[in-house]
Protein backbone atom coordinates (compact mmCIF):
# COMPACT_ATOMS: atom_id res chain seq x y z
CA UNK A 1 0.00 0.00 0.00
CA UNK A 2 1.54 3.35 -1.14
CA UNK A 3 1.67 5.92 1.56
CA UNK A 4 2.38 9.80 1.65
CA UNK A 5 3.14 12.25 4.29
CA UNK A 6 0.86 14.30 5.83
CA UNK A 7 0.86 18.41 6.54
CA UNK A 8 -1.43 20.65 8.34
CA UNK A 9 -1.95 23.87 6.68
CA UNK A 10 0.82 25.71 9.08
CA UNK A 11 3.66 23.30 7.91
CA UNK A 12 2.96 20.30 11.19
CA UNK A 13 3.48 16.96 10.15
CA UNK A 14 0.77 14.83 11.13
CA UNK A 15 2.25 11.43 10.44
CA UNK A 16 1.61 9.34 7.45
CA UNK A 17 -1.72 8.39 5.41
CA UNK A 18 -2.06 5.53 2.31
CA UNK A 19 -3.36 6.61 -0.87
CA UNK A 20 -5.65 4.86 -3.10
CA UNK A 21 -4.41 1.79 -4.33
CA UNK A 22 -6.37 2.38 -7.45
CA UNK A 23 -4.40 5.41 -8.49
CA UNK A 24 -1.16 4.90 -6.80
CA UNK A 25 -0.12 0.76 -6.93
CA UNK A 26 -0.99 0.68 -10.73
CA UNK A 27 0.99 -0.67 -13.54
CA UNK A 28 4.18 1.72 -14.77
CA UNK A 29 4.19 1.84 -18.28
CA UNK A 30 6.79 3.95 -19.61
CA UNK A 31 6.10 3.44 -22.94
CA UNK A 32 2.66 4.57 -22.64
CA UNK A 33 3.67 7.67 -20.08
CA UNK A 34 5.84 8.52 -23.09
CA UNK A 35 3.38 8.52 -25.60
CA UNK A 36 0.95 10.68 -23.06
CA UNK A 37 3.87 13.36 -22.77
CA UNK A 38 4.33 13.58 -26.38
CA UNK A 39 0.72 14.15 -27.02
CA UNK A 40 0.29 16.78 -24.63
CA UNK A 41 3.46 18.53 -25.92
CA UNK A 42 2.70 17.70 -29.72
CA UNK A 43 -1.08 19.31 -28.89
CA UNK A 44 0.51 22.31 -27.48
CA UNK A 45 2.01 23.63 -30.96
CA UNK A 46 -0.26 25.75 -32.80
CA UNK A 47 0.95 24.50 -35.89
CA UNK A 48 -0.19 28.31 -37.96
CA UNK A 49 3.45 29.57 -39.13
CA UNK A 50 3.26 29.67 -43.53
CA UNK A 51 4.92 31.25 -46.06
CA UNK A 52 3.53 32.82 -49.31
CA UNK A 53 4.40 31.44 -52.42
CA UNK A 54 4.81 32.84 -55.96
CA UNK A 55 1.01 32.00 -56.12
CA UNK A 56 -0.31 34.02 -53.47
CA UNK A 57 2.16 37.25 -53.83
CA UNK A 58 0.82 40.00 -55.00
CA UNK A 59 2.02 40.92 -59.22
CA UNK A 60 2.84 38.44 -62.00
CA UNK A 61 0.16 39.39 -64.03
CA UNK A 62 2.57 40.48 -66.58
CA UNK A 63 6.05 39.10 -68.34
CA UNK A 64 8.38 42.00 -66.89
CA UNK A 65 10.32 42.20 -70.59
CA UNK A 66 10.14 40.16 -73.64
CA UNK A 67 11.85 37.19 -73.99
CA UNK A 68 14.51 37.88 -76.22
CA UNK A 69 16.45 40.40 -77.62
CA UNK A 70 17.35 42.49 -74.44
CA UNK A 71 20.39 40.73 -73.34
CA UNK A 72 19.13 39.98 -69.88
CA UNK A 73 18.21 36.70 -68.64
CA UNK A 74 15.12 35.55 -69.37
CA UNK A 75 11.66 36.45 -66.72
CA UNK A 76 8.35 35.24 -67.11
CA UNK A 77 6.86 36.66 -63.66
CA UNK A 78 8.06 39.05 -60.82
CA UNK A 79 6.18 36.52 -57.88
CA UNK A 80 9.35 34.11 -58.67
CA UNK A 81 11.68 33.06 -55.74
CA UNK A 82 14.63 34.57 -57.17
CA UNK A 83 13.13 38.03 -57.19
CA UNK A 84 12.80 40.17 -54.48
CA UNK A 85 9.35 40.10 -53.10
CA UNK A 86 8.33 36.84 -55.13
CA UNK A 87 7.32 34.09 -53.26
CA UNK A 88 8.92 32.02 -50.95
CA UNK A 89 9.84 28.45 -52.41
CA UNK A 90 9.64 25.42 -50.40
CA UNK A 91 9.14 27.56 -47.41
CA UNK A 92 6.93 25.93 -43.92
CA UNK A 93 2.97 25.61 -44.13
CA UNK A 94 0.18 25.68 -41.31
CA UNK A 95 0.07 21.82 -40.26
CA UNK A 96 -1.92 20.13 -37.16
CA UNK A 97 0.22 18.60 -35.03
CA UNK A 98 -2.19 17.23 -32.81
CA UNK A 99 -2.43 13.50 -31.55
CA UNK A 100 -5.25 11.62 -30.40
CA UNK A 101 -5.17 9.04 -27.62
CA UNK A 102 -7.62 6.79 -26.08
CA UNK A 103 -9.29 7.72 -23.15
CA UNK A 104 -8.48 4.34 -21.13
CA UNK A 105 -4.86 5.14 -22.34
CA UNK A 106 -4.69 8.33 -21.13
CA UNK A 107 -5.88 7.03 -17.70
CA UNK A 108 -3.83 4.84 -17.28
CA UNK A 109 -1.03 6.51 -18.18
CA UNK A 110 -1.83 8.98 -15.63
CA UNK A 111 -2.08 6.27 -12.62
CA UNK A 112 1.59 5.16 -14.02
CA UNK A 113 2.66 8.37 -13.31
CA UNK A 114 0.90 8.91 -9.86
CA UNK A 115 2.48 5.14 -9.02
CA UNK A 116 5.77 6.24 -10.10
CA UNK A 117 5.78 9.43 -7.88
CA UNK A 118 4.40 7.51 -5.41
CA UNK A 119 6.84 4.74 -4.73
CA UNK A 120 9.71 7.52 -5.25
CA UNK A 121 8.32 9.45 -2.24
CA UNK A 122 7.40 12.07 -3.86
CA UNK A 123 3.39 12.39 -2.62
CA UNK A 124 2.68 14.97 0.09
CA UNK A 125 -1.05 15.51 1.58
CA UNK A 126 -1.52 19.01 2.45
CA UNK A 127 -3.88 21.53 2.30
CA UNK A 128 -3.50 25.12 1.49
CA UNK A 129 -3.81 28.02 4.27
CA UNK A 130 -6.19 30.35 4.27
CA UNK A 131 -5.48 33.56 2.82
CA UNK A 132 -7.63 36.75 3.07
CA UNK A 133 -5.32 38.01 0.09
CA UNK A 134 -2.91 36.90 -2.09
CA UNK A 135 0.56 36.38 -0.12
CA UNK A 136 3.28 34.78 -1.45
CA UNK A 137 5.62 34.84 1.37
CA UNK A 138 3.04 33.03 3.06
CA UNK A 139 3.03 30.08 0.51
CA UNK A 140 6.93 30.30 0.66
CA UNK A 141 7.74 29.57 4.14
CA UNK A 142 5.12 26.68 4.29
CA UNK A 143 6.83 24.99 1.34
CA UNK A 144 10.19 25.68 3.57
CA UNK A 145 9.09 24.51 6.84
CA UNK A 146 7.85 20.87 4.73
CA UNK A 147 11.51 20.69 3.30
CA UNK A 148 10.28 21.62 -0.43
CA UNK A 149 11.71 24.72 -0.85
CA UNK A 150 14.18 23.88 -3.29
CA UNK A 151 12.35 21.23 -4.99
CA UNK A 152 10.01 21.63 -8.31
CA UNK A 153 6.22 21.33 -6.90
CA UNK A 154 3.08 20.69 -8.04
CA UNK A 155 -0.04 21.23 -6.00
CA UNK A 156 -3.40 20.03 -7.00
CA UNK A 157 -6.67 21.12 -5.51
CA UNK A 158 -10.43 20.36 -6.38
CA UNK A 159 -10.59 23.82 -7.33
CA UNK A 160 -8.00 26.57 -6.60
CA UNK A 161 -9.30 30.20 -5.53
CA UNK A 162 -7.95 33.40 -7.36
CA UNK A 163 -5.89 34.17 -4.04
CA UNK A 164 -4.30 31.00 -3.65
CA UNK A 165 -3.37 31.18 -7.61
CA UNK A 166 -2.11 34.78 -7.79
CA UNK A 167 -0.16 33.98 -4.37
CA UNK A 168 1.35 31.31 -6.13
CA UNK A 169 2.25 32.70 -9.43
CA UNK A 170 5.40 34.54 -8.53
CA UNK A 171 7.11 31.07 -6.66
CA UNK A 172 8.83 29.92 -10.39
CA UNK A 173 9.09 26.42 -8.89
CA UNK A 174 5.23 25.69 -7.65
CA UNK A 175 2.67 25.29 -10.24
CA UNK A 176 -1.54 24.61 -9.36
CA UNK A 177 -3.29 22.59 -10.94
CA UNK A 178 -6.96 21.61 -10.06
CA UNK A 179 -7.77 17.84 -9.92
CA UNK A 180 -9.50 17.44 -13.08
CA UNK A 181 -6.92 19.21 -15.34
CA UNK A 182 -4.36 16.85 -14.15
CA UNK A 183 -2.40 15.36 -16.46
CA UNK A 184 0.80 13.19 -17.55
CA UNK A 185 3.11 15.73 -18.12
CA UNK A 186 2.59 18.02 -15.25
CA UNK A 187 3.48 15.26 -13.07
CA UNK A 188 6.49 14.04 -15.25
CA UNK A 189 7.61 17.46 -15.17
CA UNK A 190 7.53 17.89 -11.45
CA UNK A 191 10.08 16.83 -8.39
CA UNK A 192 7.43 16.60 -5.71
CA UNK A 193 3.21 16.14 -6.09
CA UNK A 194 1.35 18.07 -3.41
CA UNK A 195 -2.33 17.32 -2.61
CA UNK A 196 -4.95 18.72 -1.14
CA UNK A 197 -7.50 16.10 0.94
CA UNK A 198 -10.33 17.44 -1.42
CA UNK A 199 -8.21 17.24 -4.41
CA UNK A 200 -7.00 13.64 -3.75
CA UNK A 201 -11.07 12.48 -3.34
CA UNK A 202 -11.63 14.38 -6.25
CA UNK A 203 -9.04 12.73 -8.28
CA UNK A 204 -10.03 9.50 -6.82
CA UNK A 205 -13.39 10.08 -8.10
CA UNK A 206 -12.05 10.60 -11.56
CA UNK A 207 -9.69 7.94 -12.35
CA UNK A 208 -11.24 5.17 -10.25
CA UNK A 209 -12.21 1.72 -12.10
Amino acid sequence: MATARKFSTDGKDLGTVELPAALFDAEVNEHLIWEAVKRHLENQRQGTVMTKNRARVSGGGRKPWKQKGGGRARAGSNTSPLWPGGGVAFGPKGSNWSLGMNTKARQNALRGALTARARDGNVVVMDAPGLDQPKTKTLAILLGKVGLADKKVLWVFDKAGETLIKSSRNLDRVATLESHTLNTYALMNCDCLVLSEAGLQRLTERLSV
